[in-house]
This record gives C-alpha cells, structure tokens and sequence, in this order.
C-alpha cells in the first residue's frame, strides 16, 4: 500500500473523490492549419520581441527579392505606417491567383494559409532561395491581426485579406474593422498593363502576441536592406518610414555586388586590391522523398553550387567576414565558411615557402595569421539549402565545405603563385603581412608561456612599483590605476589598505587600437596594467581570475587625464572587454575646485569641493546668499599631486564620500565602431568627426 500525503489547504475538493489519473486519447490537442504557430510563436520566429517582429518583415521582403534572385523583379518597397503596419511591394511575377487543384484555393490564399505551401519546393520557379521551408509567408499571416494580400496581374488587381490567418473581408480600415470569414480572392482593383506584375502585401501585428515594445527598427531596417542590395546587384530597395512627423525615404542599389560589399566594410588602407573568387560545383544530396507507394524513400539528388566571395586584405589587424547562403544572412557561418577557411593555410604556406618568405625552420603559418586584416564576402547559391533552424543562421550542408574548400584552393593558389607583374605587386607584400601576423603570435605565445611558467607567489610575478593590498577577497578589492609617481605617493597614504591596491602609469599609454598585439605587449604599461589584473588577456581572458573586483582609473581632471582615460578604456576594451560588460571598471571624479569657507561655524565643513566650473558658480551663489565668506582665490586643482591625503581620500578615494562613473557598454558593435573612429589608424573619418564637433564647442567655456 503507497504511502498517503496530504490534501494541501487550497486543493479544490472533487467528485467523485478518486484522483482522475487517466490519460487518454481525449487529452490529446491537436492543433490544425496554422494554430500551431499561434500557440508557440517562438518556435517559427525565434522569440515575440521586436526581433521576432523584424523577423516576420524580413519574411515577407526575402520573397520579393528571391524574385529578384529569379531575374524577375528590379524593386522592392518597404513602408512602416504610422498605425503600426508594414507593407512591402515588389514588381516580381505576383504570386499564382488560379486555383490550386489539389484544394480548390487561390494559389495566394494557399501560400497564405497552408504551412510548408510555395513555389520553393518544386525545381521549375526558384532556382536559388533564401529557404525551403515555405513557412514564411504563411506565418506572418498566423500573427498578424489582419493581412492584406494584392496581387498585380493582368487584367486585373486582385486581392484577400486574412484575420489571424482566417481569409475573409474587412469592412473597414485597420485591424479593427469588422471582418467576415470568407475563401477566395474578394478584391478586385485597378487594371493592370499587359506585361506589369506584383505583389503588395500589408500586414498589422497581433498585438496580444507580440511584446507591448516590439517595434520596427528603422536602423536595423535599413542596414540589412543595403546589405541585400549589395548581395543582388542591380536591385532597387526602398525604405520609407512614415511614422514620425518627418517621413523619411533611402534608397539602396549597388550594382557593384559584393567587390563594393567588400570595399564598403574596409576601414583600413589596403594592402590588396578586392580579389574575387568564383567558380561552380556539383554535389549528390541524399534526400527522402515521397515515393508512388507513399513511402519515404531516400533518393540521391544531384546538386548545383555557385560560389562567389569578394575578399581583400589591409593594414589593420581585425577581421571582417559576412557569409550569405542566396541572399540569407548566415551571421553564425557555417559550412560554407568553414570550407573558406579551411583552404587559407595550404595554399599561403606553399606559396610562402616558394617565394622564400617563409624560411626553411621557420614555423607554418596559421589561419589567425592569414584571417588578420582581412574583410571577405562569402556567398554560395544553391536549391533548397539546409539551415539548422528555421532562423537560417546556419548554413548546414555538409557537402558544401569541400565543393568551397576546393573553389578557394584552386584560385588562391593561382593568385599566389602567379608571374604576372600586376598580382605580383599585390601577392608579396600580402605574404609579408602575414608572416608578420605570425612573428607577432609566436612572440605572444613565448611571452604568454613564460608567465605561466612563474610561480604565482613569487614576488618577480607582479611589478615592484604595485602598492598592492591585503584582502584576498576579489569582490571587495579594488585596483586604482593612477596617472604619475607624485600622485602615487599621497595616494598610498589615502587609501584603505585592506582592499586598496595602486598601480601607476607613466604619463600617456600606448594606444593599442592601432597597435599589433606584439606590440601591446612589449609596451611596458600595457603589459603590467594585464599582469596585475592577473586574467589574461584576448582570447585567453578570464573573468573569475581576476585580482580586483573594481578596477578604478584615477587621473587629473584635465584634458591630459581625460585622453589617459581614454587610452585605458581602449586597453580594457580591447583586450579585457569582459570587465567593461560585467561592470567591473569605473572612473574616478576628482574635484575641480576647493573652497575654503572663512570662520566656519560650529558643524560646517571647512572646504567645500566642486566638480565643475557650472557646479563652483552655484556654490558661490548659494554661498553669498547666505551670507557666509570664503578665501579667494578659490583653489583651482591642477592634478591629483596638489591635494594632500586627507583631501583625496574624502574627495576621491573613500567609499563613503567618492563619486565613480561606471563604464558600460550597450550595444558592443556600435561601441567598437566609436573606438575605431576615434582611436583607429583611419585618420580621416576622425579629421571629420573632429571638424564636424568644433562648430558645437562653447568657446567661452574652454579652459585655455
């Protein structure tokens, strides 16, 4: 006999009084037509937030420019309505209005309402798409409070809407209108001109599905629509937002192809001109398919592969590589670029070793070596792709990496070893790049190896000028980074030495966003700056090996200090970025000014400090008002060396009365973009910015 438990208090008594543990075909749900999507969003569209709602307008716009891929449509417009809609119309060949046989719809209704339906399947309308699983359109539709479908052939327009994915009509404008369920094409518009085709599609978001803050991206909008117009040479996207008191309109078309990709996403001076690789292959694909019997048998498909990738290198040190599988984004690679980098090292270490560059006992480069300064555009076109997900951010046919693998060996070999004066020029300083990229990893790896091999606790492990603190505990310590030896010593004797520890630099770091690695490392700031913080620093860094639980930049509230900041934020940045996302890093706010109040009474401070010229005028004010004197001049501090101890340690070292700024990072792409701009070896973009800011500069408030 089991053991009894407990009714809890709030169980709701039954009847009768025997548990119902049944399970029958009764609790069974089946979810039918496009239900499924409704009951778990998620699983077609990623997530219910405005990057499942750009996924659903991206749905809808990858098919007017498959129609491009087709050969068939030059233009795609997008329009963000104010009420919160989206429509997109292209001058493709409009999607099929006759009926479907097999249930006596309009094709466009059927496309519309019926999961894995669409011309993507079958080999005779789409050569090369952006998917196969002919769930885009028909999804959108499951989420949308109302859809309007019109589809441009001659002789007429003609057109049906849907309400959750339900055809029927509308009587009225907006989502809201009353609507009647109804099947078959119940719009008939404008006559269309013998030869003129398209599609317009207008769909309002299911507002009960979709976050309250989910929203059109204007910046993401158009951003991917330049990058598609790049991906399809000669096709025309429009974006027009409507929604705020000044419409706006872009229009994006790049006839170049993916060479202008490549030159629009380098920052840096070239090295190389844009190299393009090219070439076609074929593959056999297994794949069950239906048989007469209706039995899934597997059948060997043989398969059509273009390749074409546009890549140049430059004098920087990052890497730039966008993939795309027909005109998808694959942001996350796959076999297509696993199969390109797989074919870099072979063909640049034969090449290398002909050329003499790479000496007899000199080590073989390696793909980081090769991958170090370049920007590459890597795209194959293939009939229905296998993407892991429905999010196609993965491309994931195996075969492709060797068809790519081959591609790129055969033309990179070429290049490298060709005897014509014009790539000669190009090929031989691009191998000097590399077999420098390699001295440097050799030398990072020797210095990284060597300071492993020292003993943590022995004294030559940290620098000797590290005043370092007692406590071991790293969510309590803190690292004061602090500009000169002079305001190092009157630090020491303001700070806490239980959890304080100081670091001082020299004067202006390296600036390290324009600088190699090998370089950064042999910088003896830098590479103290990472052995005290003690984890790693790159590829290697680790969060929880840390030191210090605050690291803390502490320099004079000047301009010189400012740029001391700045170059620090680089460093951390760039090679520790971990402790900039974990909030990890501030700054301290010195004082500008000190008061010294006249005859204080009995309970008030002495000095008064200010951290701003606008703040010291306040003071003065409500000073005078009060009808209390201070000693003029009022001390203005000129650094960190000026105060005594007690002063920094009240002003700008003692949790108790401190102020810290915190660095944060929002957006990481957009954050490195600005450290580029401002601190990259690309001066003219900086000329610009510099120029550009000095029209806003408040001359009178310059401190010269």
């Amino acid at each position: 006999m089991g053991a009894r438990f407990p009714q809890a208090p709030a169980a709701r008594p039954r009847s009768p009084t025997i548990a119902d543990n049944t399970y029958n075909a009764a609790h069974l749900l089946v979810l039918e037509g496009l239900e499924a999507v409704r009951k778990r969003p998620g699983m077609y569209i990623g997530s219910t937030d405005t990057r499942g709602l750009m996924h659903c307008l991206w749905e809808i716009i990858d098919n007017g420019v498959d129609e491009a891929l087709a050969g068939a449509a030059r233009r795609v417009e997008v329009t963000l309505h104010p009420d919160g809609s989206a429509e997109v119309h292209d001058d493709g060949r409009g999607i099929p209005t006759d009926k479907e046989p097999k249930t006596g719809l309009p094709g466009v209704e059927v496309v519309a309402t019926k999961l894995h339906a669409g011309g993507k399947f079958g080999g005779g309308s789409y050569v090369a798409t952006g998917g196969l699983h002919g769930v885009g359109l028909s999804v959108v539709n499951a989420l949308s409070a109302r859809m309007d479908i019109d589809v441009d052939r001659s002789p007429s327009s003609q057109g049906l809407s849907f309400r959750h994915g339900a055809a029927g009509v509308f009587v009225g404008e907006g989502p809201d209108a009353a609507f009647e369920e109804r099947s078959g094409l119940t719009r008939k518009g404008r006559r269309v001109a013998k030869g003129a085709s398209g599609t317009r599609i207008r769909f309002w978001p299911d507002r009960r599905i979709f976050t309250k803050d989910a929203t059109f991206e204007l910046e993401g909008l158009v951003g991917r629509a330049r990058q598609t117009s790049f991906i399809v040479p000669g096709l025309e996207l429009v974006i027009r937002d409507l929604r705020g008191e000044t419409p706006t309109e872009e229009k994006f078309r790049h006839d170049g192809g993916i060479a202008e990709f490549t030159e629009f996403l380098s920052t840096d001076a070239p090295v190389t001109e844009v190299l393009r690789i090219q070439g076609s292959g074929s593959f056999t694909e297994t794949v069950p398919m239906l048989d007469d019997k209706g039995h899934m048998t597997p059948q060997d498909v043989e398969r059509e592969l273009g390749v074409d990738i546009a890549l140049r290198w430059g004098t920087g040190y990052d890497t730039e590589l966008r993939s795309f599988v027909n005109v998808i984004a694959t942001p996350k690679g796959g076999t297509h670029v696993a199969g390109f980098e797989a074919a870099l090292t072979t063909p640049f270490n034969e090449a290398m070793r002909a050329a003499k560059v790479l000496k007899v006992n000199d080590p073989p480069v390696e793909k980081s070596d090769i991958l170090e300064g370049m920007t590459a555009v890597v795209t194959v076109r293939q009939a229905e792709p296998q993407f892991e997900g429905q999010t196609k951010e993965i491309l994931g046919t195996p075969a492709v990496r060797s068809e790519v693998r081959k591609i790129v060996a055969r033309e990179l070999t070429a290049f490298l070893g060709s005897t014509r004066a014009a790539d000669k020029r190009q090929s031989r300083p691009l191998m000097d790049k590399v077999h420098g990229a390699a001295r440097t990893r050799i030398a990072a790896r020797q210095h990284k190896d060597t300071q492993r091999r020292k003993n943590a606790l022995e004294s030559s492990t940290l620098p000797s000028k590290l005043a370092d603190c007692r406590s071991g505990d790293n969510d309590r310590t803190e690292l004061f980074i602090v500009e000169g030896d002079s305001a190092l010593g009157t630090a020491k004797l303001a700070r806490n030495s239980e959890f304080q520890a100081l670091l001082p630099i020299r004067g202006k770091i390296l600036n390290v966003q324009k600088a190699s690695i090998g370089d950064m490392l042999k910088n003896a700031e830098c590479a103290s700056i990472i052995q005290v913080v003690g984890a790693g620093s790159g590829r290697t860094f680790e969060l929880e090996a840390r030191r210090y639980g605050r690291i803390i930049f502490m320099a004079d509230a000047d301009s010189d200090g400012a740029h001391i900041r700045c170059l620090l934020a680089t460093l951390f940045f760039k090679y520790m970025p971990d402790l900039i996302t974990a909030g990890r890093v501030y700054t301290a706010v010195p004082p500008l000014h000190r008061i010294e109040v006249s005859n204080p009474r009995k309970g008030q401070e002495k000095y008064v400090y200010t951290y701003s010229d606008d703040e010291l005028q306040r003071k003065l004010a409500e000073l005078k008002k009060k009808n209390i004197r201070w000693k003029d001049p009022v001390q203005r501090y000129k650094g960190l060396g000026e105060m005594d101890a007690d002063q920094l340690a009240e002003t700008t070292m003692d949790p108790r009365h401190r102020t810290l700024r915190k660095l944060t990072v929002d957006d990481a792409d957009v954050a490195a973009s600005v450290f580029e701009l401002l601190m990259g070896s690309d001066v003219a973009p900086r000329k610009e910015f510099i120029v550009q800011g000095a029209y806003e500069v408040d001359v009178e408030a310059l401190d010269a």
